[in-house]
C-alpha cells in the first residue's frame, strides 16, 4: 500500500466557483408525490432536475441522500445505488449506504453555459434498497480558465469492480464492498519549468485482500483502503504532457496510461481486490467523485481526508463489522480480527528517519499509551514490529485501549523506536509532532482531537523511547 508519487504539495489555490439555480423538479405522472418539496425516488420511477450552469466549465452536483431501510452494516441491505444522468449521460453512481442522510458532491463532467437536465434513477440492477430520498441537490461549475480548472478538467472516473483480475463475485461489487467514498488531489510544481504534476487518490471502505485488517490499524491508522490512482504532468496552459499520464496498476506498478479519456477524464477500473486499478472498463458501475478536495501531503496524513468526510468512518466500521472482522476481544496475535473501532485511539504523527537503511532493514516508530491508574504500556504496534510505522510522511496509526477509555483517562503518550528486523542499523528518529488524537463516538464518528501540535523528540538506539504527551495536571 504505497503512498502517492509525490511527497509536497502546494497549498490549495482559492476556487472561481459558478453555482447554478435549479429550476424545476418534473416526473411522470405515476411517480410519487414530492413530500414538502424533497423528491422521494424510487425503482422505476424516475425524477429529473433542471438546472442552468452561467458559464462553461467542469460541473459538480452535491447531493445528499437516504435510503430508507438501508445500512452497510446490515447483510443483503447494504445500499441504494442512485444513478445520475446528465443531459441523457451516465455520470456517476452514488452508492447509499445509509437510512440517514449522507452528503457527497460528484463531478459531471465539462458542461456548457445554460439551461441542463439531472436524471436520478435507482438503479435495479444493482441496488438491494428500493427507494433513495435526497433531502438536498446543490450545482457548481469551475470555469474554464479559473485557477483551479486544470486539475478539475484531469480528474480521472473510476469504474467498479468485477468479476476480473481474481475478484471472483462478478459486477456490482461496490454496492456492498469496498465502495469507493471520497477522493482529492496533490498539485505540485514538475521538474520542467512552468509544468505541474497532478496526482489524484481515493479512498475505499475497505481492501478485499492485501494487508490484514490488524495491520491495516496498527500501520495506516484505519481499515479503509487509499490509494493513488492517476497521475499526469500539464503543462503552462494545463495541457497534458504526452507520455506523462500514469496509473497504479496490479502489484502496486506505476504504468503508462494507456486507456480511453472523455475530453482530459481517464476511464481506469479497479481490478484487484486491493483496489489496484487497470485501464480497461468493463463494469457496469461508474464511480465519478469529485476531486476537488486537496491535501499538503508534507503536513497532513491521507486519513485526514477521512477527517474532513467524518461519515466515511460510519461506514468503514459497518464493513468491518458486517464482514465479520470485529471481536470483542481479539487476541494480539490475530491475522484476521480487530476489536470494536471505537476501542482505538487515533493518531496523526509527523516524524522524520536520520540515516535511513537500504533494502530491508528498517526501524520503525510505536505509540505507546499509559492510562492513569494502570501500569500496562498499550502500544500500537502490539509488540510485533513488522507493524510499526516505517514512512516519514505524516502517518496515522491506532492504539487498543480498554472499551470505554475517554481522552481524560489518558496519562501519557510515548514514542518507542522499534528494529523492524534484528539487524538494528542505527536510524535516529525524530519525531515531531501529533497532528490529532481522537477517539470514535456512538456514531462511529471521530470525536474532537485533544491533541494538536508539536511533540519534539529524539529516539536512538541508547535512547529508544520518549514521552510526547503528558496529561494536563488537574486543580486539586
Amino acid at each position: 500500500m504505497p503512498n502517492v508519487l509525490v511527497t509536497k504539495a502546494r497549498p490549495a489555490v482559492t476556487r472561481a466557483v459558478v453555482p447554478a439555480l435549479v429550476l424545476a423538479l418534473s416526473g411522470a405522472a405515476a411517480t410519487p408525490a414530492l413530500a414538502a418539496g424533497v423528491p422521494t425516488v424510487q425503482r422505476g420511477h424516475d425524477r429529473t432536475v433542471t438546472f442552468r450552469t452561467g458559464h462553461a466549465g467542469e460541473a459538480f452536483v452535491s447531493v445528499t441522500a437516504a435510503a430508507p431501510g438501508v445500512s452497510w452494516a446490515v447483510k443483503g441491505h447494504e445500499s441504494a445505488v442512485l444513478s445520475l444522468f446528465v443531459d441523457g449521460r451516465y455520470a456517476t453512481d452514488d452508492v447509499v449506504p445509509a437510512a440517514f442522510p449522507i452528503k457527497r458532491e460528484f463531478a459531471l463532467g465539462r458542461l456548457s453555459a445554460g439551461r441542463h437536465t439531472l436524471r436520478l434513477s435507482v438503479a435495479a440492477d444493482r441496488s438491494p434498497g428500493k427507494s433513495v430520498r435526497v433531502s438536498g441537490l446543490a450545482f457548481r461549475t469551475v470555469a474554464a480558465g479559473s485557477a483551479s480548472y486544470t486539475e478539475m478538467a484531469h480528474a480521472p472516473v473510476l469504474y467498479g469492480r468485477n468479476g476480473t483480475g481474481g475478484t471472483s463475485t462478478g459486477p456490482f461489487q461496490n454496492n456492498a464492498t469496498d465502495t469507493p467514498l471520497v477522493a482529492w488531489h496533490e498539485d505540485v510544481p514538475a521538474q520542467t519549468l512552468g509544468h505541474r504534476l497532478l496526482t489524484y487518490s481515493y479512498i475505499w471502505s475497505n481492501e478485499d485482500g492485501g494487508t490484514s485488517t490488524p495491520q491495516l490499524m496498527a500501520r495506516w491508522g484505519r481499515t479503509s483502503d487509499i490509494e493513488w490512482i492517476y497521475q499526469v504532468e500539464v503543462d503552462a496552459q494545463g495541457k497534458r504532457v504526452p507520455g506523462t499520464a500514469v496509473f497504479q496498476a496490479p502489484n502496486h506498478v506505476t504504468q503508462q496510461f494507456a486507456g480511453t479519456y472523455e475530453g482530459d477524464h481517464p476511464l481506469l477500473q479497479t481490478c484487484t481486490l486491493n483496489n489496484n486499478i487497470c485501464d480497461k472498463v468493463d463494469d457496469p458501475m461508474r464511480f465519478s467523485l469529485s476531486t476537488a478536495q486537496s491535501l499538503d501531503a508534507a503536513t497532513e496524513a491521507r486519513e485526514q481526508v477521512m477527517d474532513r468526510n467524518p461519515w466515511t468512518y460510519w461506514v468503514v466500521a459497518a464493513e468491518a463489522r458486517r464482514e465479520g472482522r470485529v471481536a470483542a476481544d481479539p487476541p494480539t496475535t490475530s491475522q484476521t480480527l480487530i476489536a470494536d473501532p471505537r476501542d482505538y485511539l487515533y493518531l496523526v504523527v509527523r516524524k522524520q528517519t536520520v540515516n535511513p537503511p537500504n533494502g530491508t532493514d528498517w526501524v520503525g516508530l510505536s505509540i505507546g499509551v499509559k492510562l492513569k491508574g494502570d501500569p500496562t504500556l498499550y502500544r500500537s504496534d502490539h509488540l510485533f514490529p513488522d507493524r510499526s510505522i516505517n514512512r516519514d510522511l505524516p502517518a496515522a496509526t491506532t492504539v487498543q485501549l480498554p472499551p470505554g477509555t475517554k481522552p481524560s483517562d489518558i496519562a501519557e503518550i510515548t514514542g518507542i523506536r522499534v528494529p523492524a528486523t534484528s539487524k538494528d542499523t542505527g536510524a535516529t528518529i525524530k519525531v515531531q509532532a501529533i497532528n490529532r488524537a481522537f477517539f470514535l463516538g456512538r456514531n462511529d464518528e471521530p470525536g474532537t482531537s485533544f491533541i494538536a501540535g508539536p511533540t519534539p523528540a529524539t529516539l536512538t538506539p541508547q535512547n529508544p523511547t520518549a514521552v510526547l504527551y503528558t496529561a494536563p495536571a488537574t486543580a486539586g
